[in-house]
């Protein structure tokens, strides 16, 4: 590929809104254009380091340190490939989307890579005063979930424990589509009559029933170029899924009282805590309708399954809740709430940190202000057979070469997280974890 050809392509990607870096196989940024420096490069030479050590500060590439590279995926498949990263920036870690696209020289092989990074607005991996908080492997995949199926219309069914955030995803699913502009419109199908059902849902027209003084806009015409969420809807009734599932493959509804069918323009997400397969088999919840939501199905992970998550939703949630600000937890604090099972997951966490401000005088909520009050969350219980054991006495460096072995399969060891519980750096973590594997 020539210098001239290479200099009209760092040209164009100069004139892109989206920040754009040029590398070779080698990992080796080429170029960076005006939009990657203004946005991730702090004032610091880019050209000629190696996209890992700019990204992660690793020594070694992203898929030789526990991290998917979406460049040797690229390389390999030769086609684009896109994952979601946790990338070191100015402002601190953040998620970023990340799309890697082999670029071809004039006999068909590949010379270069353009990678383009999209920095996550719907997600915080820092503690923060709204949104979704998270940057454990469990939030990370759900994540990358909601940014893949945003940028369609796809139905989309969120699914998981009570109390786990399914309407704040879903608010992430709406901010990160093209319906962004449009209105969020959240509905809760528990406890809702037939009656209600038709008349909040399509509205009614003036003296449909007995008190029916004007027309009124039903929900799904205040969503019309916007999203509607459906939660709760395995609460629904089967005589009630009849009228959705009509609405949902005619596109078209009728004011309750009224005789015109009007069309319908929004993006349906729904959400439940049950089992809808299981409930389509005891015939509580209709086949078709399951079909007709399922297009799309995220799991929204229990706070157990993402318990080194706790300390950065439980510093976010101090921030939303408590009226003094620059109040913080003691490291005992923190290290209690991680130990903790939450059966009703973020929500108990955020009632059980609104007490704890409450019955703090000082800046620091310590443990006596969590435990005063919660005596019926139980300790989580680690499984007896995925422990930790040594059955003899060993010398200090083999029992860290053993811990180190067990640790790297366990949840959360990404290497920025398991570096921060081990309480070192990610270049030592590597070192060590390169004795354990014996390279």
């Amino acid at each position: 590929m020539t210098s001239h050809f290479l200099s009209e392509l760092l040209s164009f990607l100069d004139g892109l809104p989206e920040p754009r870096i040029v590398m070779n196989a080698e990992y080796r940024i080429i170029a960076a254009n005006a939009a990657y420096l203004r946005e991730f490069g702090g004032g610091e030479p880019i050209a000629g380091r190696t996209c890992y050590a700019v990204s992660h500060h690793f020594d070694v590439p992203c898929d030789q340190a526990g991290e998917s590279c979406p460049l040797k995926l690229s390389h390999e498949s030769g086609t684009p490939q896109r994952v979601l990263h946790l990338h070191h920036t100015p402002r601190g870690d953040e998620h970023v989307d990340v799309e890697t696209t082999p670029i071809r020289d004039d006999q068909g092989r590949i010379a270069y890579f353009v990678e383009t990074m999209r920095v996550v607005r719907q997600a915080s991996s820092r503690p923060a005063a709204q949104g979704l908080v998270g940057r454990s492997p469990a939030f990370v995949g759900m994540l990358e979930k909601v940014l893949r199926v945003a940028p369609s219309d796809a139905a989309v069914v969120l699914l998981g424990e009570t109390g786990t955030g399914k309407e704040l995803v879903a608010h992430a699913i709406h901010e990160a589509s093209a319906r962004e502009g449009g209105p969020f419109v959240a509905v809760d199908c528990a406890g809702m009559t037939e009656t209600l059902f038709e008349s909040e849902l399509f509205g009614y027209e003036k003296g449909a029933f007995t008190g029916a003084a004007h027309r009124k806009q039903g929900l799904v015409e205040a969503a019309s170029g916007g999203t509607l969420f459906l939660d709760e809807i395995g609460e629904l009734p089967l005589s009630l899924q009849v009228k959705l599932l009509r609405l949902l493959e005619t596109g078209t509804y009728r004011r309750v009282g009224g005789l015109e069918w009007l069309p319908a323009d929004f993006r349906l997400i729904t959400a439940t805590h049950r089992d809808l397969r299981a409930m389509v088999q005891a015939e509580t919840f209709r086949r078709d309708l399951y079909f007709r939501i399922n297009t799309f199905p995220i799991y929204t992970p229990a706070l157990h399954e993402r318990s080194e998550d706790i300390p950065l939703l439980a510093n976010s949630l101090l921030e939303r809740v408590d009226r003094k600000s620059k109040r913080h937890f003691s490291p005992a604090a923190l290290y209690w709430l991680s130990s903790r099972r939450f059966t009703g997951n973020i929500r108990e966490l955020r009632n059980l940190i609104e007490r704890a401000s409450l019955l703090a005088d000082g800046e620091v909520i310590d443990v006596a202000h969590l435990t005063d009050m919660a005596e019926d969350i139980p300790a989580a219980r680690p499984d007896a057979e995925d422990a930790f054991r040594v059955a003899e006495v060993i010398d200090l460096d083999s029992l860290e070469r053993r811990y180190l072995e067990w640790v790297r399969t366990r949840p959360g060891s990404d290497p920025a997280t398991l570096a921060g519980r081990l309480g070192v750096s990610q270049r030592t973590l590597y070192r060590k974890l390169q004795g354990v594997r014996g390279d």
